[in-house]
């Protein structure tokens, strides 16, 4: 009778267990020291470019044009246009999502670029219809505030006639007639508010300055800048103590704001609407998240981060200006828009249909169990919380540019919640690259640069003057700045200290560095690496 065997007697005579080990390259003898491939820094996060068709035609066109004219990313141009429309529309217009959820459609966008990036050219072209806005806005108030003026004036000179009269009285009940008259003026007087001039934007102003003005135009105001505006302030003034972020906390939210005001009484703004559209340097960003309250208090959980890549020094020289029909249309459709949304003293309530409230939850179904403590968004969480909020106020915007102002009543559409949704997708991976940033490791940047500098000039051996040469000052700014980088690629195997040379009896030579061969490659190779946690 045959014996039964095993399934281990027959994986034993097959040589499974070697075989497995070929399969795997487990009996492979794994190279060690310099020929190991280099150990790889940690990886970049691959961050899609801006989905610019997710933007009405208008404004899709004009993103398109002015970043070829002004050889930059889309993300930049993307970032202000969606400002822009955020400028137009914030404080003037709110959507409800359903019952209990309103969200206003004010923006906070970032974009982090590098000086010498044209930021200035780009700024000035998707503004610019703003600025005719604004102007429009004050030639049509001029009349109505000359008029508040003089009534106020007649006001006080009744008040003060009145009181002149109280005074020069004699008898008892007739000046206290004449003092009830004189207190009434001065009251009415009192109560007659000359409005003030419209202003839409603000520039590189400081937190006090941007309360005062906030308050004055009545909770409504953008502060665009195309080098950091306030956010710079802030990182330099505050590098010790707690700044004060009630502006930027409560303009976000739309939560009712007391604006204390020199030389006068306290204001509160009882549903504000603040617009931020900056573009500052990387390091900016690094500063503020070190500093107490920014991330801690939810002002880093507010904004729509961009971090684009870096064109300068490949960009097309002579690229063609923006066509005309272009700049026209955008021109003509965003000033209409802003006077528009201004005529109107209550704003505009716009909701969501069945299937757009059903797309929206769809996105809070999926996006919820990534908000675990162990998901891949637990360590964003309180940026990530707000994806759903920002997504509907980015659809509310895309309504309103899209569609007549007749039409406005009608329920947003499916596909502006489906086109916001990419948006906020393309926000969502920026932001998680910023906050990778945000918590980086100094050295591990410097390395990169580094390596950057191999792989530009295809260096095969190179001492430390030939590095701090070739890279940039404003990162090194001596030599022995290069030490910890250098040190950091030597123990992860991307270069080796060379043999010194053979004395010669003068001063020692100064040390040299191997390159490994495929240093290059696996620094770019890490470059694209997306991280995934």
């Amino acid at each position: 009778m045959t014996q039964r065997r095993s399934a281990r007697d027959i994986l034993t005579g097959l040589d499974a267990d070697r075989r497995l080990a070929v399969l795997h390259g487990e009996d492979a003898a794994q190279p060690q020291g310099w020929d190991a491939d280099p150990t790889p820094l940690t990886p970049r996060r691959l961050v899609p470019p801006f989905p610019v068709d997710a933007l009405p035609p208008w404004v899709a066109d004009m993103v398109l044009a002015v970043a070829e004219f002004t050889q930059t990313p889309l993300d930049l141009p993307g970032c202000l246009a969606l400002a822009a429309l955020s400028t137009a529309a914030g404080g003037r217009a709110d959507l409800e999502i359903r019952p209990g959820w309103r969200e206003p459609l004010n923006l906070y966008t970032v974009v982090a670029m590098l000086p010498g990036s044209r930021k200035s050219a780009v700024f000035a072209a998707m503004t610019a219809p703003l600025l005719e806005a604004e102007r429009q806005l004050v030639e049509q108030a001029r009349p109505r505030i000359a008029e508040a003026e003089l009534a106020r004036k007649v006001a006080v000179a009744e008040a003060e006639r009145r009181t002149k009269q109280a005074t020069t009285t004699r008898d008892r009940l007739d000046r206290e007639e004449a003092l009830a008259s004189a207190a009434e003026a001065s009251v009415e007087a009192e109560q007659l508010v000359v409005p003030p001039v419209p202003r839409l934007i603000a520039d590189d102003v400081t937190t006090e300055a941007a309360a005062s003005l906030f308050a004055e135009q009545g909770g409504r105001l953008a502060v665009l800048s195309a080098e950091g505006g306030i956010f710079s302030t802030l990182a330099g003034r505050y590098s010790s103590g707690v700044p004060n972020l009630e502006v930027f906390l409560k303009g976000h939210a739309g939560d009712l704001l007391r604006v204390d005001r020199k030389g006068r009484p306290a204001e509160h703004v009882e549903a504000p609407a603040l617009t931020l559209g900056l573009a500052l340097q990387p390091e900016v960003l690094t500063d503020i998240a070190r500093m107490p309250g920014f991330r801690g208090r939810g002002l880093l959980a507010r904004i729509l981060y961009s971090l684009p890549e870096n064109t300068v020094g490949r960009r097309r020289i002579g690229s063609p200006a923006v066509p005309s029909p272009i700049d026209r249309a955008y021109s003509s459709r965003l000033t209409r828009l802003v006077v528009t949304l201004a005529a109107d003293h209550e704003p505009i309530r716009l909701r969501l249909g069945e299937e757009a409230n059903q797309r929206v939850l769809d996105l809070e179904r999926a996006l919820e169990p990534r908000l675990d403590a162990h998901a891949d968004l637990g360590h964003v969480t309180d940026w990530a919380s707000k994806l759903t909020g920002a997504t509907a106020r980015i659809a509310g915007l895309l309504h309103l540019a899209e569609l007549l102002p007749t039409s406005w009543p009608q329920p947003v559409d499916p596909r502006h919640v489906e086109a916001a949704a990419r948006l906020g997708q393309y926000f969502l991976a920026h932001a998680l690259a910023v906050f990778d940033r945000m918590g980086a490791d100094p050295t591990i940047d410097d390395a990169r640069a580094v390596l950057d500098w191999i792989a530009r000039t295809g260096a095969e051996h190179f001492s430390r003057r030939d590095a701090f040469t070739g890279l940039s000052r404003a990162r090194f700014r001596k030599v022995t700045d290069l030490s910890p980088a250098l040190e950091l690629l030597e123990a992860h195997g991307f270069i080796r200290l060379a043999a010194p040379s053979a004395p010669t009896g003068g001063r020692p030579s100064s040390p040299r560095w191997e390159v490994h061969p495929r240093a290059a490659e696996a620094a770019q190779a890490a470059q694209a690496a997306e991280v995934r946690r």
